[in-house]
């Protein structure tokens, strides 16, 4: 089959595995593929199978009309528990709403089923609260389940009869406090989140906790007496970034907060040991005013909370966040093995997110993966003589993810041993098997004694006699990472004869506590200063064009944009995305306004030194910028809101600047991540065109905007 380059529309072939699940025998993986759905208007997800040694092709378990999601194994391996909107696709008469028929609900269309996997047989709904269920847990013996909802009772509250005359009851919001919104949900400031237990014979529910908090992410003691959770339980939840682990008895309902520290700390993705004496975790304690700590690998006493950091000594980085614009990022959770004397959790290493293990007993640390890859929602089920399974979805910078299944033994490893992962799905093989990707060549540079990776993408073609042009990216955060994972918007890049060069500047997870606040109270400088020394170097090398660079980046990647071609002349386009550009407004807006993200990062609040707030935002240059900028933001982003776009716009276009804005309806944050197929492909052509037309062709004036467009 002849190679072809990729095309923005190939992301409509792109079938992505999510919810990872091996079963409690270690024979199978369970797994959900998220899909784009036949409009090119939304997704679709189903529930596969694949045999753990390969000896079968993955196959197909739901049809996923819409969204079959999370599966769960019951502890004898005979039913697979998931969360599916199935019901509320049925009730509007198949695949949505139609003329006609009734719409789907807005609250309460997604429950749990059970599917019958040893004896056959269709799925069955076990669930019917009046809201949406997001998350479930099988308890040990089988009999219940721990679900996650919005729900406060087990029947729909019944609404007041209204006579034709009637006027709409008031649709005010009235805000007493912060975080009352999210990125990608909306308000949620009458959301919140609960317990419930389920009897899987019956389907009798029963509230377990109670109040205005968000309790999430349960997760039963081996033993079955408690159910260990995360919550924002503690005074003014909303005046600060503080998630606690909390036990509750399950009989007794006695509940207390498990996790130490009273100050502004994260705790969260809490597991059991096989003993039920303790619990593990991955967070910090007492975060302090311009402090960013690397979250940690801990385990917490059941009995009295005393708390132990597993791998302080390592400088590892157990949450970080791998870009992709292809595979979405998720904190995995630490997992015992060899009944409690090991326990396995994930992080970063030169890029690569591999997985490790702890011994508990003397703190032997040992790489238990060893490859440049991205390794996704890693889990693991226990084997006979203290061996393990481990699975996870395993993407490279030329691979679309797959499920990866290994094994490993209860003792030591010798050496550089590492588990072997062999591959058990093909879900892009066939479709993607033309398109021809280009590997990037790894790049390091020292900038004030830091060294700082990178990677090199060079268009086909290109050579030292005729270098091609550069854009250069920027990832989001800044507490993020670049690394070894597909990125489609590079390659297409890539395919229209530009090169393209990514970097992990100062405060980037994955090296360590001093380089991820090596950026405190230096959002611009610093930052740039790593990106240009590895433009420079490339240059130096003869491998770009100095004349047609480009830079682009989304988020914190669209602050650093905005803030390099404020203070540099030398890039002939750029593109900012979903940027900050007004620091002031950014620190008090959208879901992350209020007391606590400035004071991380910059160690002050913003009404205590506004001046300060002024000079690190590069709206404030904006006077200076001569490159032609293209600003995309979309109108529904609540981490950014448009309005960073709009003050950027109307001060350059004021000055009749070379400018253009693209705002992107009904999209998030997540535009380029998860948003709606068509516009994602439309963004990547938008942003392509752009470049092209600067870097390739030459042009200086703004591309002519097709009358016909939409």
């Amino acid at each position: 089959m002849a190679a072809r380059a990729p095309r923005p529309e190939d992301l409509y072939d792109l079938q992505v595995p999510t919810d990872v699940a091996l079963s409690p025998d270690g024979r199978y993986v369970a797994f959900s593929v998220k899909a784009v759905a036949p409009g090119k208007d939304g997704y679709r997800t189903s529930l596969w199978l694949a045999p753990a040694d390969g000896s079968e092709p993955a196959r197909q378990l739901t049809v996923g009309s819409k969204n079959d999601t999370l599966p769960r194994w019951s502890p004898d391996g005979r039913t697979i528990a998931f969360l599916s909107d199935r019901g509320a696709v049925l009730q509007a008469g198949g695949g949505g709403a139609k003329p006609g028929k009734p719409e789907a609900p807005k609250e309460g269309g997604t429950q749990v089923w059970l599917l019958p996997f040893a004896d056959g047989g269709e799925a069955r709904q076990l669930t019917d609260l009046p809201k949406d269920v997001e998350a479930l847990e099988w308890s040990p013996d089988g009999r219940r389940l721990v679900v996650v909802s919005t729900a406060d009772a087990a029947e729909p509250e019944k609404k007041p009869d209204r006579k034709p005359d009637d006027p709409p009851p008031p649709d005010t919001r009235l805000i007493d406090t912060l975080l009352y919104q999210f990125n990608g949900a909306g308000f949620i400031n009458e959301r919140f989140t609960r317990l419930w237990l389920v009897d899987v014979g019956s389907g009798e529910v029963e509230r377990l906790t109670t109040g205005d908090h968000h309790d999430v992410d349960p997760q039963w003691s081996p033993d079955g007496r408690q159910i260990a959770f995360v919550s924002d339980r503690h005074p003014n939840p909303d005046l600060g970034w503080r998630s606690d682990i909390y036990v509750i008895d399950v009989r007794g309902r006695n509940l207390r907060q498990l996790s130490p520290g009273r100050g502004r700390q994260q705790w969260g993705h809490p597991s059991w040991s096989p003993d039920s004496k303790w619990i593990a975790a991955v967070g910090n304690r007492d975060w302090t005013r311009g402090v960013l700590n690397q979250p940690s690998v801990w385990r917490m006493r059941v009995r009295d909370g005393v708390a132990e950091d597993l791998i302080g000594e390592s400088d590892l980085e157990a949450a970080a966040g791998v870009n992709s614009d292809l595979v979405g990022a998720a904190v995995g959770r630490p997992k015992w093995l060899a009944g409690g004397r090991w326990l396995m959790f994930a992080a970063p290493v030169e890029g690569s997110m591999e997985l490790w293990r702890v011994e508990i007993d003397g703190g032997r640390l040992e790489r238990m993966t060893g490859a440049r890859h991205f390794l996704a929602r890693a889990t693991a089920t226990e084997l006979p003589r203290g061996g393990a399974r481990i699975a996870a979805a395993r993407s490279t910078a030329t691979q679309a993810p797959e499920i990866v299944v290994g094994d490993i033994g209860a003792a030591r490893l010798s050496g550089n041993e590492r588990v072997a992962l062999r591959t058990v799905t093909k879900l892009m093989s066939e479709r993607w098997g033309d398109v021809a990707l280009v590997a990037p060549v790894e790049r390091w540079h020292e900038v004030e004694g830091r060294r700082v990776q990178g990677w090199f993408y060079p268009a086909p073609g290109s050579t030292k006699r005729s270098p091609a042009p550069l854009v250069v990216e920027i990832h989001g955060g800044p507490a993020t990472l670049y690394g070894w994972s597909l990125m489609w918007e590079w390659q297409q890049l890539a395919a229209s004869g530009i090169s393209v060069y990514a970097c992990n500047p100062r405060g980037s997870q994955g090296y360590g506590q001093a380089f991820l606040t090596a950026n405190m109270r230096d959002w611009g400088d610093g930052p740039m200063q790593d990106v240009m020394a590895g433009v420079d170097a490339l240059i130096a090398d003869g491998l770009v064009d100095p004349d047609r660079l480009g830079v682009t980046g989304g988020s914190y990647g669209g602050y650093l944009t905005s803030w390099i071609v404020g203070h540099t002349d030398r890039f002939k386009a750029a593109v900012t995305c979903r940027s900050v550009n007004d620091m002031i407004s950014q620190m008090l807006s959208g879901d992350i306004g209020g007391p606590t993200f400035g004071l991380f990062e910059y160690g002050v609040h913003p009404w205590e030194d506004w001046d300060l707030y002024r000079r690190h935002s590069p709206l404030t240059y904006a006077t200076n910028v001569t490159t032609p900028l293209l600003i995309q933001h979309s109108e529904k982003d609540l981490r950014c809101t448009i309005t960073q776009a709009e003050e950027l716009f109307a001060v350059l276009r004021s000055l009749r600047k070379t400018v253009r804005l693209m705002r992107v309806p009904e999209e998030s944050h997540e535009l380029t991540r998860s948003g709606t197929p068509f516009r994602r492909v439309d963004n990547l052509r938008l942003i392509d065109e752009w470049f092209r037309h600067f870097l390739v062709e030459g042009k200086t004036r703004l591309p002519r905007i097709d009358p016909k467009r939409g």
